[in-house]
């Protein structure tokens, strides 16, 4: 059975590392057994996954999500990469081009977790996947001051341009945190759009709520999110 799609309001879900989730204190992580069935779920229904990119480009959007996966986590290759092939889909991976090859040193808590090397990231890309950026080094960007802002907007896009010769359509916001200071820095350093969590009174292209999908979103849990997503939200102006 299908599932109505309002497309003034995408629904764009938001994964990060997908691979062993048995210390996961963020709730960040899930497994690819998991990643498996919940997009078999969305097959099912006539929906497929693409990246953001492809989801706005879209003339009515219907039929299609957006798939996001933040911070580069390397085992994106290896669990999730597969998956996405399995089922047709294409995805959006929000990078850190200041941490290549590094870890998820911004988390106090749990296991480190390695990011995507500068030719993890090309691999991707070759495979169709949207590489987008997640800032330089994951700062809030509601605290930076002016000179970090401007290094974690702009020049984050430049080396991801630089690394993959291509232009660097979207920005995904660290830890979701948005406002018009922010926004309006992102719009400025030449992204088409951005992704958030709850934006807010933040809306347009440069502020896309997203839905947070984890080990637990199990068949009834996702059409709750995919049903309240539509409910909660308002349309998306300018899209």
């Amino acid at each position: 059975m299908s599932l109505p799609v309002d497309t003034r309001v995408p629904w764009v879900a938001m994964y990060h590392s997908v691979g062993d989730c048995s210390d996961d204190p963020y709730r960040i992580t899930v497994t690819p057994e998991r990643l498996d069935r919940q997009l078999a779920w969305l097959t099912r229904r006539g929906l497929r996954g693409v990246s953001v990119a492809e989801l706005l480009a879209a003339p009515t959007r219907r039929g299609l999500v957006g798939l996001t996966f933040d911070d580069g986590y390397a085992d994106f290759l290896s669990g999730a990469l597969p998956v996405l092939r399995r089922h047709g889909c294409t995805a959006t991976l929000f990078v850190l081009p200041g941490r290549l090859g590094g870890d998820n040193a911004w988390d106090p808590l749990g296991p480190r977790r390695p990011l995507l090397t500068a030719d993890g990231i090309r691999q991707a890309a070759a495979e169709g996947v949207e590489i987008g950026s997640h800032g330089l080094t994951h700062v809030d960007l509601t605290r930076a001051d002016d000179l970090t802002l401007k290094a974690e907007t702009v020049e984050s896009r430049g080396v991801l341009a630089d690394l993959l010769g291509t232009a660097i359509a979207g920005f995904c916001y660290p830890y979701g945190t948005v406002d018009r200071r922010a926004m309006d820095a992102v719009r400025g350093a030449g992204y088409g759009y951005a992704c958030a969590i709850d934006p807010g009174p933040l809306n347009g292209p440069h502020a896309l709520p997203r839905v947070h999908v984890g080990q637990n979103d199990t068949a009834l849990r996702l059409f709750l999110k995919y049903r309240l997503h539509r409910l909660r939200r308002r349309p998306v102006e300018g899209l």
